[in-house]
């Protein structure tokens, strides 16, 4: 059975351009052969004896029509006969593919993104107006349509589609400078809002013109005028006239009065320009008043009437700010755009689910915000706290900083994807690598004075934050309490390149250029995202395995297609199982910390001995970290300012990043049992050297132990 076969709103078209072509192409023949003096030459040919008959024959001779013209004129006639066929063909070949006109009522109308939570509360709409409300023409008050009509189309009523004389006056106003006016009819705009792609070229403004004939000869005016006042942008979100008045003056179209809609009915030719909360408010009231003047030379209202509405003080209704999370909303729509395209986002009606709980965000917005209020006299500004789950990589909550609507102060910038100096707080990767080569918790450190003198860069003297060197230490103890002399031996022995290895495999992604770090490496000097942070120690919580950050859950359409759904398989082993729980261990060991921090720092949680932390501030205060994990979530907090300034004074696991961490923390696991890490089996508890300790196995026998102190003999 054969498909019944449809024709395109262009066939007609294409039958008469076919049907002209041929009598051009005869055409340029005749003129050729016109053209062109043919002359045969005389055939030679040998004489043969005949028989003379006396036969009288008329004469017939036929000679070519002798046309004589220049040169020039052939070459002129000749261009005008491809003319004519090369203008039909390049119609043909710009409007082969016209949308039919039916695609007005047919089409898919743009809808808006929607952002979710975790537990489906909704965290934004990305141009919530494509989701717009569609009104009858009927339903709306009568000056509303007439002055649309009076700014944008006053002949509408009388052309059929495109107005020549609106174009030449547009173009001859555009040669005075004014841009505003662009001669497209209401038609016109509705065929390039709603049909067409919005590249300026003459290409598609022929097609624009030839879809407004048909859109014409397809619907009434009335159905048109609908249309476009459902289609048109507004400014900002507001698409379609029932969305604008609900954004400017908080209140439906209907219910518009003369003065309002004179203002609205502005707005399309530059929403920008002319919004009433833009950069340039007055500006919306010049453009009402151009539109009321507009009307009464229309006729449509009476000079009185256009006085009364110009007069008229207008109430707008408050701008809301409908976002919940939104550093994290922003950053999703960045993904998002990056995956899908910014048209599918914009306008795609996409559904997406992501991994944020909405209750934890909410308590650690207020968590930041009351404490770096507490720290201004610091000179501390900002604060940035990102909650994420290290088996999944699920973002539960991030702050990107203190007070996302303070613009004067960056508030805006997602601090958890900005490269800062993370101070101490990178030493787990540095002693991972030695704890993975025969060190041990319990190995002796010297942390005492020394000097690195290295070729074309000034000598390098390592000094621990509080000024003073603690001779022969455990590295429990110098790590626990974030000595910096004896990291950067550590990292002497070792290598810089290998941990900067170790720190891209644990999820840096930073350290792109070797060439630029040394041995401050271990102590901040190479800067690092919170983002990254999250997935190192993540990696530490997960027993070496690591862990990707996982924004989104679930991606739909607005058809409940599914297009993108988590799987938790991106899991990938980077550092031995027992190596992370060893480091794991020093750093919820608060005697191992009491000797920089004392006993009671914030760096302890009420009723939970098993957490995990480790701080980091620069040497030119300039950030101050606090990074910590159970095996349920980690938490990363920054403090500092957005434009780098140094903070007055810090003091880690007291002030700075150290108490905003503790209270997160609390309030994630106040009512959570503690919980241990589970312990590889190759790790035993040991006494070697007269102390207590955890060692990997076949460890203990490289630990040196110090000679016994030599008794004084008494007298």
């Amino acid at each position: 059975m054969s498909k019944r076969r449809t024709r395109k709103p262009s066939a007609p078209l294409s039958r008469f351009l076919e049907l002209l072509g041929k009598p051009i192409y005869w055409l340029i023949l005749a003129v050729l052969s016109a053209g062109l003096k043919l002359r045969l030459p005389k055939a030679k040919l040998p004489r043969i004896s005949l028989p003379k008959i006396k036969v009288r024959r008329p004469k017939i001779s036929f000679k070519f029509p002798q046309i004589k013209i220049s040169r020039q004129q052939f070459l002129i006639l000749i261009l005008v006969c491809l003319s004519l066929v090369a203008i039909p063909y390049t119609l043909y070949a710009i409007f082969a593919n016209l949308p039919s006109p039916d695609r007005l009522v047919t089409r898919d109308q743009i809808v808006s993104t929607k952002i979710y939570d975790r537990n489906g509360e909704l965290l934004y709409k990305i141009y919530r107006n494509q989701n717009r409300t569609l009104v009858a023409l009927k339903d709306l008050p009568l000056f509303l349509t007439q002055a649309t009509i009076a700014i944008e189309d006053a002949e509408f009523y009388q052309h059929h589609g495109f107005s020549a004389k609106g174009i030449l006056r547009a173009f001859l106003r555009n040669l005075n400078g004014d841009k505003l006016y662009g001669g497209s009819t209401i038609t016109q705009q509705l065929v390039k809002n709603a049909l067409l792609t919005p590249e300026r070229t003459w290409q598609r403004k022929f097609k624009e013109i030839i879809l407004a004939l048909l859109v014409e000869a397809k619907f009434s005016k009335d159905q048109i005028l609908q249309m476009y006042l459902n289609e048109v942008a507004y400014g900002g979100t507001a698409y379609g006239v029932e969305e604008a008045a609900q954004t400017y003056f908080g209140k439906s179209a209907a219910k518009l009065d003369l003065a309002e809609a004179a203002l609205l009915a502005g707005l399309p030719a530059s929403p920008t320009n002319f919004s009433p909360f833009g950069a340039h408010p007055e500006a919306a009231k010049e453009r009402q008043q151009v539109v009321l003047r507009r009307m009464q030379q229309e006729k449509f209202i009476s000079e009185k009437e256009e006085q009364a509405a110009a007069d008229e003080e207008l109430q707008f209704a408050p701008q809301r700010t409908d976002i919940k999370a939104p550093h994290f909303v922003m950053y999703i729509k960045d993904l998002l755009a990056q995956q899908y395209g910014e048209a599918m986002v914009e306008g795609g009606g996409l559904e997406v689910t992501t991994s944020l709980d909405l209750k934890t965000q909410e308590a650690t917005e207020k968590i930041v915000a009351e404490e770096i209020q507490k720290i201004k006299g610091l000179r501390i500004g900002n604060s940035a706290a990102l909650v994420t789950r290290p088996a999944t990589g699920e973002i539960l909550a991030m702050v990107g900083s203190a007070n996302y609507f303070d613009l004067p102060n960056d508030g805006n910038v997602n601090v958890t994807l900005r490269p800062r100096q993370p101070g101490s707080s990178i030493k787990p990767v540095n002693y991972s690598i030695a704890l993975e080569n025969g060190f041990t918790a319990a190995t002796l450190l010297s942390d005492t004075p020394i000097t690195y003198q290295v070729a074309g860069q000034p000598p390098y003297s390592p000094r621990n934050y509080d000024g003073r060197f603690h001779g022969q230490v455990p590295l429990r103890i110098a790590l626990a309490s974030s000595y910096n002399v004896p990291a950067v031996k550590v990292l002497s022995a070792f290598g810089v390149d290998r941990m900067i290895k170790r720190g891209q495999d644990m999820g840096i992604t930073t350290w792109d250029d070797p060439s630029r770090f040394g041995l401050s490496l271990t102590l901040g000097g190479g800067e690092v995202k919170m983002i990254d942070m999250a997935v190192v120690y993540g990696t530490l919580a997960n027993l070496g395995n690591r862990v990707s950050l996982v924004p989104i859950l679930e991606v739909k359409n607005y058809k409940g297609k599914v297009l993108e759904k988590l799987e938790i398989s991106n899991s990938q082993r980077v550092l031995p199982a027992d190596v992370a729980w060893l480091l794991t261990n020093i750093l919820s060991d608060n005697n191992a910390r009491t000797p920089a921090f004392g006993p009671r720092s914030l760096l302890n949680i009420v009723d939970h001995p098993h957490v995990a932390v480790k701080t980091g501030t620069t040497q030119n205060l300039r950030d101050n970290w606090t990074l910590g994990y159970t095996p349920d979530f980690v938490v990363s907090v920054w403090v500092g300012n957005n434009d780098n300034t140094p903070m007055s004074w810090v003091a880690s696991g007291i002030t700075g990043a150290s108490p905003i961490w503790n209270r997160i923390m609390t309030t994630l696991i106040k009512d959570r049992p503690d919980v241990e890490f589970p312990r590889p089996e190759s790790l035993k508890r040991l006494t070697v050297c007269g102390r207590e300790d955890w060692f990997i196995s076949g460890t203990e026998s490289k630990v040196s132990c110090p000679p016994a102190p030599t008794p004084t003999p008494t007298p």
